[in-house]
């Protein structure tokens, strides 16, 4: 049985959120957002397909009318015969994109809005499967803070393009959730076990850190985009080879592996993080027996961790190595929609979105109190109009 929380429960524990602040919540959004045309702009260039992400004073947030519109154009573009490539880009340098707003997600399970939370994240799945399967060059330029949706709009494309202003996370366990947008498929495949590394601690990779990490393809410096991406308009007959032969003269050489900030901690990610481990209580064992600074730094950021998400994340993560992409965002949807109308989602965001007071107080608090059946449930396959259909 999941621990979750009636609605009435819900507003008592939290008088400062309750079902009206909530609505105000929405309505303070649906005033920034009333005219969302040029959230996202679409350019066509010499037969060039162009994405702007275009709301950098909210940090590119991805609502599903945006997700809607950019799924509607990339499957025009890749249907009508002369569209060549994709590339999605953002205004500014600050933010690709966090993601969706979490806030929108607690406000449409607790008004009991789920079917339309439900069908904006099957939307959102759809799209990232159809950037991951897409017959066109896509190519992504992850230009500033990339999280969540973020990833889910880059990092599935052949083209992932980083500069010195791009941050990378997944940090969905510290609110309670875990990493979706077909995470399971892309960190489940990271060299050395980073990506369990990344899912479950949420740490943020910088600048070429990405490329070394294998999120990134490329790392261009930000002065020099706009040069890459007129070299990329103008390609004549553009496939994948003629792609990658633009970003590779442009690409800045990666010296050294020392340019990697975790590279002198690879041997310890690899060992203790490892996929094949048995369970998160491992983890945090061997972390302590090491006693190393990294390895406590890492136990300390862990332990402010939802539990239960982080039991989640690394079987999702074991699993996901076996899937593929469709399999994985499969299995995603299910969690998804199991895991959002638990106690712990809802405490998680009051903690770190709504009161900001960093204190989630998770429910069970400790891994030991956490049973493998109650994971294997938040796993298990709900009715067919339920399951994501690619």
């Amino acid at each position: 049985m999941f621990r979750s929380i009636s609605q009435l429960c819900f507003l008592k524990s939290y008088p400062k959120l309750n079902i009206y602040s909530l609505l105000s919540i929405g309505k303070v959004l649906d005033k920034k957002t009333a005219d969302t045309s040029n959230d996202v702009i679409f350019k066509y260039i010499n037969e060039a397909g162009i994405i702007q992400l275009n709301k950098p004073e909210m940090l590119n947030v991805i609502t599903f009318e945006i997700n809607r519109r950019i799924s509607s154009k990339v499957k025009e573009w890749e249907k009508d015969g002369k569209t060549k490539l994709v590339i999605i880009k953002n205004t500014g340098s600050k933010a690709f994109s966090v993601g969706g707003n979490i806030k929108i997600l607690v406000q449409l399970v607790k008004t009991q809005n789920e079917n339309i939370l439900f069908q904006g994240l099957r939307e959102m799945y759809e799209l990232n499967y159809f950037i991951g399967t897409y017959k066109l060059p896509y190519i992504a330029f992850i230009n500033g803070l990339t999280m969540g949706g973020g990833c889910g709009l880059s990092i599935h494309g052949p083209f992932r393009v980083a500069t010195e202003k791009t941050i990378v996370a997944m940090p969905e366990t510290a609110i309670g959730l875990f990493p979706d947008v077909g995470a399971s498929h892309f960190l489940s495949r990271l060299p050395n076990n980073l990506g369990v590394f990344l899912g479950l601690t949420g740490h943020r990779l910088h600048g070429i850190d990405t490329v070394h990490a294998g999120l990134a393809t490329h790392f261009i410096p930000t002065n020099r985009l706009e040069e890459v991406e007129q070299k990329l308009v103008d390609i004549s007959n553009a496939n994948y080879d003629s792609v990658k032969e633009i970003l590779d003269k442009y690409c800045e050489t990666i010296k050294s592996q020392s340019s990697f900030s975790l590279q002198e901690y690879l041997p310890l990610i690899n060992q203790i993080f490892s996929i094949d481990t048995k369970n998160v209580e491992t983890i945090f064992e061997e972390l302590k027996s090491n006693g190393s600074q990294f390895a406590s730094k890492q136990l300390s950021i862990l332990q402010k961790m939802s539990p239960t998400s982080l039991k989640i994340t690394l079987e999702q993560l074991k699993r996901g190595k076996k899937f593929d992409l469709k399999e994985c965002l499969k299995m995603e949807y299910y969690i998804i929609q199991h895991r959002v109308k638990t106690y712990d989602f809802f405490e998680g965001v009051r903690a770190m979105v709504i009161d900001k007071d960093n204190k989630p107080q998770w429910q069970p608090s400790q891994l030991e109190d956490i049973s493998n059946e109650e994971i294997a449930n938040y796993f298990s396959k709900l009715s067919s109009d339920k399951e994501l259909q690619l």
